[in-house]
């Protein structure tokens, strides 16, 4: 047995001296899933152009990809405890990169969509089990450290994938930010197998199909009612029957937990005060992370007139402080704690989210969502280092699909969100600004409110 093949042959409490090197790999088989959230965002005008798609098919390309991460993330994450994590990170990221291929070939909605979802359930089975290594792999301020450099590849990488989104769609078009994760994905995938670590399943049990059919169920009902309620409002009765279907399907899969033989989640984990914290800070910085990019690329492309590659350059600046928050957090959230952290950035996104509101002009919006981008970067951290900080081994894998669930679970929602506060101004030209100056105002008062739920919700170090 290798070095390589066998990570817990080593000395009992002494860190794996390959523990940087599959981090490193991992962190780069996740940025490609995350890439996918937002490097489609420069291309969807152009894409509803091609095929004919009206906004809200536009939002489910970006909400169906997230709805599918997020709702089958926990069974991701309870398969790669099942099963070893190695195994499902390589099945998730061999059925990311063939959907890929099908969302690039696409001509029409139905197999766009249908690509879309094929990367979500790739992404689902790659995501948790990617984190559950990392998390196992580090300890203390080494986590903390090793999780400031995730977080950084997530938020930095959804911002760059803005960027290459642009330069995509300007170049080759819009069918090549799907084809670049097929040699991309070929590759990692060959190079994850010879030189990522094994890691010995943590549990044992079968996979809980049913409770994540009913999540989905839930999830979807809401997806759909949140982009609904911007053509048709949000007291149509469709969509208050969406909502209501949606509490059903929730309330049945807690039921179905309590009597499942092998649960997809142990609800008792909710009642964990960190794990809830996290699940929270995450959702919602994923949520204005996608509104900075959802929103961003329509104002600049519709309303300002540039084109996807001037609108891609102009979201760099979004990337690197993104990436530097994201790492500086890492760094000082062990002194400042993670409280401290959390109300600071979700200030500082605030008051980035409400520049565009009060000004107007391309260097105001690249500053307002820079600013924001900032916050949200430290976030990221902040989430991770709180759910995950004092999870044991046997659990590591399922609160990584926890967090990874309202990861996307945030994505999804803000779309759906942003996109019917929007719908006044999206497709309408340079002519209207009122609906993005009523989305950019709620994500101002998500992030306000958020800010006070943080100060009674996260933990105090000394807790």
């Amino acid at each position: 047995m290798t070095e390589v093949q066998a990570m817990d042959a080593h000395a009992p409490g002494a860190p794996h001296p390959l523990r940087w090197t599959a981090l490193g790999l991992l962190g780069l088989a996740q940025l490609m899933l995350i890439l996918d959230v937002t490097v489609v965002a420069l291309a969807l005008p152009h894409m509803g152009a091609d095929l004919g798609l009206d906004r809200a098919v536009l939002t489910w390309v970006v909400s169906g990809y997230a709805l599918t991460f997020g709702s089958l993330m926990l069974l991701g994450g309870r398969a790669a405890d099942l099963f070893g994590a190695k195994r499902i990170v390589l099945a998730g990221l061999a059925v990311f990169t063939a959907a890929s291929l099908v969302a690039g070939l696409a001509g029409s909605a139905p197999v766009l969509l249908g690509g879309r979802v094929g990367q979500g359930v790739g992404a689902a089975m790659l995501s948790p089990a990617a984190l559950s290594v990392v998390v196992r792999l580090f300890d203390g301020d080494e986590r903390n450290r090793a999780l400031g450099i995730w977080s950084a590849l997530g938020g930095g990488g959804a911002a760059l994938g803005v960027l290459l989104g642009g330069l995509i769609t300007a170049g080759p078009g819009w069918p090549w930010v799907f084809f670049v994760n097929v040699p991309v994905g070929l590759v990692v995938l060959v190079v994850l197998a010879r030189v990522l670590p094994d890691v010995r399943p943590a549990a044992s049990g079968s996979l809980d199909v049913p409770g994540a059919v009913l999540v989905a169920a839930g999830t979807g009902a809401v997806i759909y009612a949140l982009i609904r309620a911007g053509d048709h409002g949000w007291l149509n009765a469709v969509t208050l029957a969406l909502f209501a279907a949606a509490v059903v399907a929730y309330a049945a899969f807690a039921a179905w937990q309590r009597r499942a033989s092998a649960p997809l989640m142990d609800l008792r984990l909710l009642a964990r005060r960190p794990v809830v914290a996290g699940v929270f800070v995450i959702a919602v910085t994923t949520a204005l992370m996608v509104a900075v990019f959802f929103l961003g690329s329509f104002y600049l492309q519709d309303h300002l007139g540039h084109g996807p590659l001037a609108t891609g350059l102009l979201f760099l600046p979004v990337a690197v402080l993104t990436m530097a928050a994201a790492s500086v957090a890492g760094q000082v959230i062990g002194k400042l704690g993670a409280r401290i952290l959390a109300v600071v950035a979700l200030v500082v996104a605030a008051a980035g989210f409400v520049v565009p509101v009060l000004w107007s002009g391309t260097v105001v919006m690249v500053i307002g969502v820079s600013v924001s981008a900032a916050g949200l970067g430290a976030l990221f951290v902040v989430a991770s280092a709180t759910a995950l900080g004092s999870v044991a081994p046997h659990e590591a894998g399922v609160v990584s699909g926890i967090v990874s669930t309202f990861h996307e679970f945030g994505a999804s929602g803000g779309a759906a969100v942003v996109s019917s506060a929007a719908a006044a101004s999206i497709g309408a030209g340079a002519a209207s600004v009122s609906g993005f100056d009523t989305a950019f105002l709620v994500a101002t008062g998500v992030a306000a409110v958020s800010a006070v739920v943080a100060v009674g919700l996260i933990p105090a170090r000394s807790e």
